[in-house]
């Protein structure tokens, strides 16, 4: 079996190489090829995933290369995972919503819209590419952000073959396992929403509910990203929150916060990345990997421990690193292998994804792409129900909102329409405001000029 991922020169790559290989053998994956269109970060960071491949699985036919045709070529499952841009174009997508009193965030924020602007051109034409080339029966799994808004542009444009994915959700189930001290395989949870907007109507541990007791934990809000809301408002919704509606329970303190911070979450990575990449290419990767390795752990450290912290004022405590032979705690690779598991054991098996809602979260329309804990089985994949009565009516309220907000986007950047981003904006909750969507929209058009030809007024 064949997995590609484009966006192979991506700072993540050996993360994703780590989940890949380890699980390599008992998933039939014998051929991987990491691709990406910039030839340096791939010689750097495609070269770390290949070393760590080669530690993990010294079988596993593991290739770079900046060529899509090559790279997609009979290819079983693919993941996408890239920046069109670079990381500067973030950090002016988010400067320009902030200058406005806007949140800059590039998800959940106003800047979505403008690096979805870049991103869904880009990826339509992998797409086509993989339709051409691909195995018939191809998957194609993306990370690229705004997860939401590019899945549904993605769909809405005829790729049934995509699917969304985010560890947001299995990242905070494996903190509650950490915390709890037991197995991650033993910690589920029920989840309803969107991207970067889902709650988690139970947790539990080999079977039994512990969500009553963990949201009344005071421990919990110290070590896990629970530390991001009050606990007041937790216990008031009665479930767990993504830890992306910090932005939306406290708009204005993430506003303020970021403004009154020396850096933007963009331009910390940015900076981060950029220093990390000009110490890594002086190293010689294949054969001196541990300090290779060093360089990203000091580097990278720098970035997860300030996860969040400009918005919030908040620091993870925990100290960062990268165990090539530790077990893996999967990331957005997990999601993506455990949906290839799924559908090579022949069960039905339940995973979070984003993917079409067919009537399962009640007010939105059956195309619009959630995301949701569904049953995967070899009929595809069906997202669990939600009835209106059981889970909080506000909650719901959000996700429509936000909903038309995604819908209106994708719809905007597939008929190329000015119109329908100004609208966008206008009624996302976190402007709301049709002048602010008119002169924020106005910047985000002349900041991607270049990527926006025959747009219509």
């Amino acid at each position: 079996m064949k997995l590609t991922v484009i966006g192979g020169g991506g700072v993540r790559s050996m993360f994703l190489a780590k989940s890949i290989a380890q699980q390599a053998s008992s998933l039939g994956i014998d051929e991987l090829v990491f691709m990406d269109n910039d030839p340096e970060k791939l010689r750097i960071y495609g070269g770390l995933a290949a070393h760590v491949s080669s530690m993990l699985c010294p079988t596993l036919n593991f290739s770079l290369t900046g060529d899509a045709v090559e790279a997609v070529k009979d290819a079983d499952y693919v993941i996408t995972t890239i920046r069109v841009g670079g990381d500067h174009m973030r950090v002016r997508d988010e400067r320009i919503a902030l200058s406005h009193g806007v949140l800059g965030q590039e998800t959940t924020g106003a800047a979505g819209v403008s690096f979805a602007m870049r991103s869904v051109p880009a990826l339509a034409s992998y797409c086509e590419l993989i339709k051409k080339y691909a195995k018939p029966g191809v998957k194609v799994f993306n990370f690229t952000n705004p997860a939401g808004v590019v899945s549904q542009a993605l769909r809405d444009m005829g790729y049934d073959f995509t699917y969304g994915i985010c560890d947001a959700p299995s990242g905070m189930l494996h903190q509650f396992a950490e915390y709890k001290g037991v197995d991650p395989a033993s910690v589920q949870g029920e989840c309803y929403g969107l991207n970067h907007l889902s709650f988690f109507r139970n947790v539990t541990v080999d079977g039994e509910d512990i969500m009553p007791d963990l949201i009344h934990d005071d421990g919990a809000y110290a070590h896990t990203d629970l530390r991001f809301f009050e606990k007041d408002l937790v216990l008031n919704r009665g479930c767990v929150p993504n830890e992306y509606l910090y932005y939306f329970y406290y708009r204005e303190r993430a506003v303020a916060n970021v403004l009154s911070s020396p850096q933007t979450r963009g331009e910390l990575i940015e900076e981060i990345n950029r220093e990390m990449t000009s110490e890594l290419a002086s190293i010689d990767i294949e054969n001196d990997f541990e300090k290779g390795l060093a360089c990203f752990e000091k580097w990278y450290g720098m970035r997860e421990n300030n996860y969040m912290a400009a918005e919030t004022g908040i620091h993870r405590d925990k100290p960062w690193t990268f165990d090539v032979y530790g077990k893996d705690a999967g990331g957005y690779a997990g999601v993506a292998l455990r949906f290839m598991d799924i559908a090579r054991s022949g069960k039905t098996q339940q995973m979070i994804l984003c993917t079409p809602n067919n009537g399962a979260i009640p007010g939105l329309l059956d195309t619009d792409v959630i995301e949701s804990t569904c049953d995967i089985s070899t009929d595809g994949c069906v997202p669990h129900r939600v009835e209106a009565d059981s889970v909080p009516a506000g909650n719901l309220e959000l996700i429509r909102r936000v909903k038309y907000y995604e819908r209106t986007v994708a719809r905007g950047i597939v008929n190329r329409s000015k119109r329908d981003i100004v609208e966008s904006l206008a009624m996302h909750p976190l402007v709301n405001s049709y002048s602010l969507a008119k002169d924020i929209a106005a910047q985000y058009f002349e900041l991607n000029r270049d990527f926006i030809d025959g747009w219509t007024d």
